[in-house]
């Protein structure tokens, strides 16, 4: 019974699961078709010189999946909230909607990781032409299938799901049926105290990777500061609704100085809903955190060891996380477009007392652009720590090699993937 539902669920609400079946779709593509490059490279004892470059960015690729199914899926049960509330009221317990959400996400893991295992080999031959054409492997990364990269990405992308479906599930069942179908302007609990402790965790452990990544071997101090700037960003993550209430009041300011009317409105938002917003600005600290420090190290290797990348081979760093930065994107996409979506209702309302629809839309883009620069000084400071280690590691000082335009493109994609996701959502609901 509880699978017949959940599957009329999974058929019904297409359109709502779009966003997490892309990010499980995406996440087993990433880590599979990671692991066929690495195979093959190993299986050439003229490729070891990329092996480890190529598992760092298996890793980058890894961890950014992790981080965006968990969060695409999570904020996709949240917004059902009123549906499990529903059932509720007729009957149904919270033990059996957090089974009925198991059992959805299951589905959703499952028909995503089929198309995801097809779709890495394609993604591999490519991938492995791009080395090619860059220089790092002039006679390319040979693919050979077989099933040693897919057994971890199907466990890793089912595990994932059903793990961020059980944590958005407890939370959606933990309030009764009645409070859940109110509407509240405010959130009560800024920080639950369970994703407090996670992120103080989190936090601590980044510290202490960072004071390491001076100490270890020089070989050994890019991945400890990779290592140091997911711990970061896991830690900006959970404990990000307070450092975006901070950082947005500040440039809040700004907005409501520059456009009164609609800036205000933006910054009211981020301030009365810092956790609705910081799901929006998870991927954008993803973006720009852990792309700047692979790019950058790799950067500040390479001034240490006096090489100057030239022509094809300068793209090869920025390719090899280029597949990354596009999943954040989608992320970008994803988060914002939900965002958007689920105010219908107050969008509605606004309009009854007066608003115009391009203030409302005005006041949206404001809302996207102050996100996206929470999120970016966020990133920014990651990295910035994260290098700065690993420059004192190399050179004795805190110092570290970086590229101005492509910081700045890193920033200005995930402005304009928000942009571009804030007027797709406020089209559909000014049509609503």
């Amino acid at each position: 019974m509880m699978l017949v539902l959940a599957w009329n669920n999974v058929r019904d609400g297409r359109a709502g699961l779009a966003a997490s079946f892309t990010s499980v779709l995406l996440a087993v593509m990433l880590v599979a078709g990671g692991g066929l490059l690495i195979a093959g490279a190993d299986t050439r004892a003229d490729l070891d010189g990329i092996v480890g470059l190529l598992a760092v960015s298996a890793a980058v690729s890894a961890f950014v999946s992790v981080f965006v199914v968990a969060g695409t899926l999570s904020l996709h049960v949240l917004r059902q909230r009123r549906t499990w509330a529903l059932l509720r009221s007729v009957g149904m317990t919270p033990r059996q909607v957090r089974r009925l959400v198991m059992a959805e996400a299951l589905m959703l893991g499952v028909l995503a990781a089929v198309p995801g295992c097809v779709l890495a080999v394609p993604y591999a031959l490519v991938m492995g032409a791009v080395l090619r054409v860059t220089g790092l492997a002039p006679g390319g990364v040979p693919v050979r299938i077989t099933a040693g990269p897919f057994v971890p990405a199907l466990v890793a992308g089912l595990v994932v799901t059903l793990l961020a479906a059980r944590v958005a599930a407890r939370k959606a069942t933990r309030v009764g049926p009645l409070e859940v179908l109110r509407d509240s302007a405010a959130q009560r609990r800024l920080l639950p105290w369970p994703r407090a402790v996670a992120g103080v965790a989190a936090l601590a452990a980044g510290i202490v990777l960072v004071e390491l990544v001076p100490r270890v071997k020089p070989a050994d101090a890019p991945p400890t500061g990779l290592g140091a700037a997911m711990m970061l960003c896991v830690a900006a993550s959970a404990l990000g609704p307070v450092l975006l209430r901070a950082l947005g009041g500040l440039l809040g300011a700004v907005a409501a100085r520059l456009d009164p009317g609609p800036g205000t409105l933006a910054a009211s938002w981020m301030v009365t809903q810092p956790r609705r917003a910081m799901s929006a600005a998870s991927p954008v600290v993803l973006t720009v955190a852990l792309s700047c420090t692979f790019l950058f190290a790799v950067a500040t290797s390479d001034a240490v060891a006096g090489v100057t990348r030239t022509g094809a081979s300068a793209w090869a760093a920025p390719t090899l996380v280029g597949s990354a930065v596009i999943y954040t994107v989608v992320a970008v996409l994803n988060a914002t477009a939900m965002s958007v979506a689920e105010r219908g209702e107050e969008m509605r309302t606004l309009r009854t007392v007066g608003a115009k629809p391009r203030q409302l839309v005005r006041a949206l883009c404001w809302e996207t652009l102050l996100v996206t620069g929470v999120g970016a000084l966020l990133g920014t400071a990651i990295a910035a720590a994260s290098l700065s280690a690993l420059g004192e590691a190399l050179t004795g000082e805190p110092w570290f090699a970086y590229s101005l335009p492509q910081y700045a493109g890193l920033v200005a994609i995930c402005a304009a993937s928000g942009l571009a996701a804030t007027l797709g959502a406020a089209r559909r609901a000014q049509r609503g």
